[in-house]
């Protein structure tokens, strides 16, 4: 296929992007959504170019003992092996010296034949203080100092490193998340001519503005980088310390990476519909508007599901609003595809994890980021229910998977709920908690199992990606009504809903008995006693959820309300012609 390279004009800053499972640059949910967004921009000839870092350590490779404990080692990897080391160099000014770094090249090719080139920036260079080497080792390691060194790197930087590699026709530069907003920062210096930044007045930064964009991403304070003033004059230098004072991001002695980003962005939103109302709470000062979230179909469709849509929808990898004439695919085939994503699952559980799965038994899956909100082990909260359910409707197998942050006790503390309540409830159902939950295991999950189990506290789910993956091979979300689910849910048709509607703050009794009433009188007996019905549910998920829920349709809507960029501005005519 030839390749194209448009002249980037969209810039698309993450501090993690998931573009192949054998790079370790990402932890979990942002940094896939990340990597979907740019696959989907190669599909449609979107002239954007990524710049994120690269991570030697990686996140961590999780392990767990029989009791539940979590340990963790770095996730060391080659480079040099992947990607393509590039000769140009820049600098940062870190704790008032200069922090030189180069950049690597991965090249994600479309199925047009164009291609986005990603840039991961790398400070591991011998003419570096050992102390700076180490800032590119490990995503989201360390402390604040670190993590404000990191993002330092990655707005200043990415400026830096496009302005080396020659991209000054850059129209929207696209922060993903709030960790890159100092680009607005590097962006204003380039408007004031050698003035001091905190001189920029109402012109200077109306015209940062327009030049940028910002999705915000969860509405759980974690997630949002807070930082002291102090530290930003350590790290940063008096000069951007002193224009933090004066900006709407302080708060309190310390500066928000996200009031930031709202300030300095033409266009903010968020990534649901939902979680654009949440954050419009949050933020009353700005205007959030929202895109939700999508998955990249030929990425998370498994390879059996993908030969069944070849066959009958020809053209759904060009262009996945064809998945919705999976409305018309033969029952017996895909639950045919189905059985063999099932095998191909239950090969990789027993590779991994030493132990074998029931083929015919009823395969649930509930695979996240450990931590409270997401509540793991809300299905154990009542376990004399869990057996009479096993015993009235059939065999239950769930799996699950997820990594707590090294500092994130609770979440260390929910795995071990999650292995305790398997080993109790050993003798009436299977519970496998698989270790090292990522990029690969991922694409067994979301294809090989029947149910895919997810039940946040609500309103704190911004959107949720998994669920879109698993729709996509044809298996039905169980779910409370939040983030994504809002938009995906039918009942019955495209899946079920644990609770009450969206606006109906989360109980966490009711919604327990309400998930544990939907496994017993309502999915397991359709799963066991009428398998044509519960296949109508899975081809329905692909057609309704998967046909919209997809990066293609999330990319197109960025491109022409976001980017503002017209059918014409990239390689593709996104109105049918690709």
């Amino acid at each position: 296929m030839e390749l194209r390279t448009l002249s980037p004009r969209i810039a698309y800053f993450s501090m993690e992007i998931a573009f192949d499972p054998a790079v370790p640059t990402y932890s979990g949910g942002l940094g896939i959504l990340a990597g979907d967004a740019v696959r989907a921009a190669a599909d449609l000839g979107v002239p954007m170019v990524g710049i994120s870092l690269l991570y030697r350590n990686g996140y961590f490779r999780q392990h767990i003992d029989p009791l539940g404990n979590q340990t963790d080692e770095p996730s060391s990897w080659t480079p040099e092996q992947l990607l393509e080391p590039l000769s140009v160099t820049a600098s940062v000014q870190i704790e008032g010296r200069p922090v030189r770094f180069r950049a690597w090249r991965y090249v994600v090719r479309g199925h047009s034949g164009h291609v986005v080139p990603v840039h991961l920036i790398d400070t591991g260079l011998p003419e570096n203080d050992p102390r700076d080497r180490a800032l590119t080792d490990t995503l989201y390691g360390g402390d604040q100092a670190y993590r404000l060194a990191q993002e330092a790197l990655l707005g200043i930087g990415g400026i830096a490193l496009l302005r080396a590699l020659g991209h000054d026709r850059i129209d929207t530069y696209h922060m993903n998340e709030g960790h890159a907003a100092l680009l607005t920062l590097a962006l204003l210096e380039e408007h004031l001519y050698g003035r001091a930044l905190i001189t920029a007045g109402d012109d200077e930064q109306a015209k940062v503005r327009e030049r940028c964009v910002f999705t915000v991403h969860t509405p759980v304070a974690a997630g949002h980088d807070v930082f002291p003033l102090t530290l930003a004059e350590d790290i940063l230098g008096p000069d951007i310390a002193a224009a933090l004072e004066v900006l709407p991001s302080r708060v309190d002695g310390r500066f928000d990476m996200t009031l930031l980003a709202l300030h300095l962005s033409r266009s903010v939103n968020a990534v649901s519909l939902r979680h654009g109302q949440v954050s419009a709470e949050m933020y009353p000062d700005y205007t959030v508007g929202s895109v939700t979230n999508g998955v990249h179909a030929a990425t998370w469709t498994s390879a059996p599901v993908a030969r069944l849509l070849d066959r009958h929808i020809p053209n759904w990898r060009a262009d996945n609003d064809y998945l919705r004439h999976a409305v018309m695919l033969p029952l017996d085939e895909l639950r045919a595809a189905h059985a063999e994503a099932k095998a191909d699952l239950i090969a990789e559980v027993q590779r991994r994890a030493g132990l074998t799965l029931d083929p015919g038994a009823f395969t649930a899956c509930f695979a996240r980021r450990a931590t409270g909100y997401k509540r793991a082990d809300l299905l154990f909260s009542d376990p004399d229910r869990l057996k009479r359910i096993v015993r009235r409707a059939g065999p239950l197998q769930v799996l699950y998977g997820g990594k707590a942050h090294p500092n994130d006790e609770s979440g260390k503390a929910l795995i071990q709920r999650v292995c305790q309540a398997a080993d109790s409830l050993k003798k009436d159902l299977r519970i496998i908690y698989l270790e090292e939950y990522d990029f690969a295991l991922a694409q067994y999950l979301v294809a090989g199992v029947d149910l895919w189990l997810n039940n946040p506290e609500k309103p704190l789910e911004a959107s949720g990606t998994s669920g879109m993956k698993a729709a996509l091979n044809g298996v039905p979300s169980l779910s409370t009504v939040d983030g994504w689910w809002v938009e995906g849910w039918v009942e019955g048709v495209t899946g079920w809903a644990i609770g009450e509607g969206p606006l109906i703050p989360s109980d966490t009794k009711k919604e327990a008995a309400s998930l544990y009433d939907k496994l017993e009188y309502v999915i397991m007996p359709m799963f066991y006693k009428r398998p044509a019905a519960y296949a109508e549910v899975m081809r329905s998920a692909i057609a309704l959820n998967g046909s919209f829920f997809n990066a293609q349709r999330m990319v197109e809507q960025y491109a022409a309300n976001v980017y503002r960029l017209t059918s014409g501005e990239h390689e593709l005519d996104t109105a049918g012609s690709r």
